[in-house]
């Protein structure tokens, strides 16, 4: 019989219950005992959901009550300096995360190309070892549930020690390690765990290519020190690189992604690398939300099976990155329903694949078929769309012009400030959004609560004296799915929520069809806030990369097609703000990175599609137009050609985690056009000091002209709360004012 497995379980639940729960510990609405309790309570709900949909291998150590990345840390004491006198329990490991009012919060960053943030581990002085023993409680825990079912999940010592910062010696960081990660094996083993899931990710990177032999010196280890574990050399996201080498690692089985890595991987397992492995292959997307295609799957298990000692079949990544189930998604169209397939649905699919391998008929087997081919045959997804070739993608003249011209009209001061664009969220607001969903109170009172919410932080904005204003984005639930419910070929979701970082929950829109723009999606607001001040109001849009970056998107064309159907609806947007009269209009990136795929050979395609959906977006604008964009958490030296191509007037990015050093991408590389780095980090409730924002603000003044720098947060605020938003900005506008004194302005 064939097995099936799985990597990972969503931890959010069905109706964001683990969200909740730790947002009430934080609000002290609830004690740490009752967070324990509640938690292992959704940990065995999800063990036994997983065990009730036939897993014979049903992975442990995949719920956290924050980051995986940031468990492993605090477990191995590589804790950041400013908290070492802090005692190790569950305060400090969300101070960690969050700051607190002494320290700020470890750096962010996204893991590898997805929407998931891992808490960067802070390496120093620490000495490595062993602070808890949570793998094993949670394994001993899951064996009285499910069984010899209970699978450990842990990330591998190369791909941590990879991700993390400080490491001065990354092969004497890892040998740190292995002492604890053999303890932690043995202690497994002891405890009757079978198989041990070991990830490591950074294998399908090219900077695995510099790791090869730590890889043969970590595993070689730990098939001597502790023989009797069977571990899974896991990974996912691209394919394997250098499969002939680390394919020979003493493991005993390999997991690859069938998916996102299918002709290396495939080929790979052809040539016979794995034989004798016990192949873990992931057959049914782990990332996306479509229902997966019985046919062609089934031929690559019967291939697979003809080059492997065993295939145990699973999705290609963990699930973490999908919503868990689509039963509640009542209100979609069944064609498009019944073509989708969550969390809970991919188990059902990899149990049907292993049924249908090992020849037994299902009924369901045969509908899922029938679904699948509905959705491909569906008219929505051929519509006439405008033709590319007649958008400009080049501004009128280059930004020297344009920065004249554009000051002419808006009369900035030296180091102008603003915001990225949302403000706070706040109960009143969900609360009033809610009852509107329900149909307690009408359109037009939503509408003037909308207005009367943009009116206040209109006249709060003008009270801080920032000197560009934004509307507030009240009406906006996410910067993404906003414009999945107003654009033609998009469609949302009830409970379709995808954890993005900590408790932060997104619920991504699903591209199921050929864009449009078929209304205005945000003039009203906009040229409201605009008629009630003096200042600049900017549009806020978000880009075409990042709406696709971060929606579930359709596979059945090239993404640059689908990059451009959405720059076009983007710039029908541009065009209607423009007429109305706004004069600086944001085009937000922040995903432009995410997006970037694995391996630098393939990079290039996507970053000139990307910047080529920009400027389809944007070029059509005056010079008179100001066109701004905002990033978040990149390697910006990786990317700056790309940046400077697209051509935005201003963009503002995301650095203050980085403790400076996104910064020096811009301090090492010329960069001609308006740049804001972001001098505090919102994902603190932690209100910065003036002398913190100063230094942030001067320091990038070292390399770039006091006249192309704007002041501007690290990223929108809609998560903060209102007290704590008001109070850093003021420090933000003094602290410039400071400098604007400092230097003659």
């Amino acid at each position: 019989m064939t097995q099936i497995s799985s990597l990972g379980y969503p931890r959010l639940g069905e109706n964001r219950e683990w969200k909740k729960l730790i947002e009430s510990y934080w609000a002290g609405q609830i004690s740490q005992e009752d967070l324990f309790a509640q938690a292992k309570e959704l940990r065995l709900e999800f063990l036994k959901k997983q065990d009730q949909a036939g897993l014979d291998l049903i992975p442990v150590g995949d719920f956290s009550l924050y980051d995986h990345i940031l468990d492993l840390s605090l477990q191995f004491n590589i804790i950041p300096k400013r908290f070492a006198k802090e005692d190790k329990d569950i305060d400090l490991y969300f101070a960690i995360a969050r700051g607190n009012k002494e320290n700020v919060a470890s750096s962010m960053k996204k893991w590898f190309n997805t929407n998931y943030h891992y808490i960067v581990p802070e390496w120093s002085k620490q000495k490595p070892q062993i602070t808890n023993h949570r793998l094993l409680d949670l394994y001993k825990e899951a064996r009285e549930i499910v069984g010899d079912k209970a699978k450990p999940v842990i990330t591998g010592p190369i791909t941590y020690v990879a991700l993390s910062s400080g490491v001065e010696d990354y092969t004497q960081a890892i040998k740190s390690l292995l002492p604890l990660y053999k303890e932690v094996f043995q202690e497994l083993v002891d405890a009757g765990a079978s198989y041990i899931q070991v990830d490591e990710p950074i294998f399908v990177t090219d900077e695995g290519h510099d790791l090869l032999e730590a890889a043969k010196g970590v595993y070689a280890y730990f098939a001597k020190e502790v023989p009797q574990a069977k571990l899974i050399f896991q990974t996912y996201f691209e394919a394997l690189i250098d499969a002939k080498v680390l394919s020979q690692l003493p493991v005993a089985g390999f997991g690859l992604d069938f998916v996102h890595g299918l002709e290396e991987n495939l080929a790979a397992v052809e040539a016979g690398y794995f034989d004798g492995k016990t192949l873990f292959a992931g057959v049914v997307d782990g990332r996306n939300v479509w229902a997966n295609d019985f046919v062609t799957t089934q031929e690559l298990i019967a291939t697979l099976k003809d080059h492997a000692k065993e295939v145990v079949i699973q999705p290609s990544s963990s699930l973490l990155h999908v919503p868990v189930t689509t039963k509640n998604e009542t209100d979609l169209d069944p064609v498009l329903k019944n073509g989708l397939a969550f969390a809970d649905e991919k188990l059902t699919e990899i149990k049907l694949l292993a049924e249908k391998a090992d020849g037994v008929e299902n009924p369901a087997y045969d509908k899922h078929v029938a679904d699948y081919d509905a959705l491909q045959a569906a008219d929505f997804r051929n519509v006439d769309l405008e033709d590319l070739d007649k958008v400009p993608t080049q501004r009128q003249h280059d930004y020297k012009v344009r920065r004249q011209v554009q000051q002419d009209r808006l009369h900035l001061p030296t180091l102008p400030t603003t915001t990225i664009g949302s403000f706070p969220q706040s109960p009143e607001i969900r609360r009033t959004r809610l009852a509107w969903k329900r149909g307690d109170i009408s359109d037009a009172d939503y509408k003037e609560f909308i207005k009367s919410e943009i009116a206040r932080w209109i006249k709060i904005q003008e009270d801080l004296d920032i000197d560009v204003l934004v509307h507030g984005e009240f009406e906006r639930v996410d910067m993404v799915e906003f414009f999945g419910q107003k654009l033609a070929g998009f469609t949302t979701t009830k409970l379709g929520w995808v954890q993005s970082y900590g408790s932060r929950a997104v619920k991504p829109p699903i591209i199921y069809g050929d864009v449009q723009h078929i209304q205005p999606l945000t003039v009203e607001e906009t040229v409201f806030a605009q008629s009630l001040t003096d200042r600049p109001v900017k549009g806020m849009l978000t880009g075409p990369i990042t709406i696709t970056n971060w929606s579930f998107e359709r596979t059945d064309i090239p993404r640059r097609e689908l990059f451009n159907q959405i720059g076009l609806a983007i710039k029908d947007e541009i065009k209607l703000l423009e007429d109305a009269g706004i004069a600086i209009i944001q085009v937000d990136e922040a995903a432009l990175r995410e997006g970037l795929p694995l391996r630098k050979a393939k990079q290039k395609a996507y970053l000139d599609d990307a910047v080529h959906a920009f400027r389809v977006a944007t070029s059509s604008v005056k010079d008179d137009t100001q066109i701004h964009t905002h990033m978040c958490y990149s390697k910006f030296d990786e990317i700056i050609d790309s940046i400077r191509d697209l051509d935005a007037d201003v963009i503002s990015i995301e650095t203050s985690r980085s403790h400076g050093d996104i910064i020096e991408s811009f301090e090492t590389a010329v960069y001609p056009l308006g740049i804001g780095l972001g001098v505090y980090d919102i994902h603190s409730p932690r209100v910065p000091s003036k002398e913190e924002v100063v230094k942030n603000i001067e320091r990038p003044l070292n390399q770039l002209d006091l006249e192309q720098f704007w002041v501007n947060p690290d990223c929108g605020l809609k998560t903060r709360r209102e007290p704590e938003t008001i109070a850093a900005l003021e420090v933000l506008v003094q602290a410039t004012k400071d400098v604007r004194k400092k230097f003659g302005k």
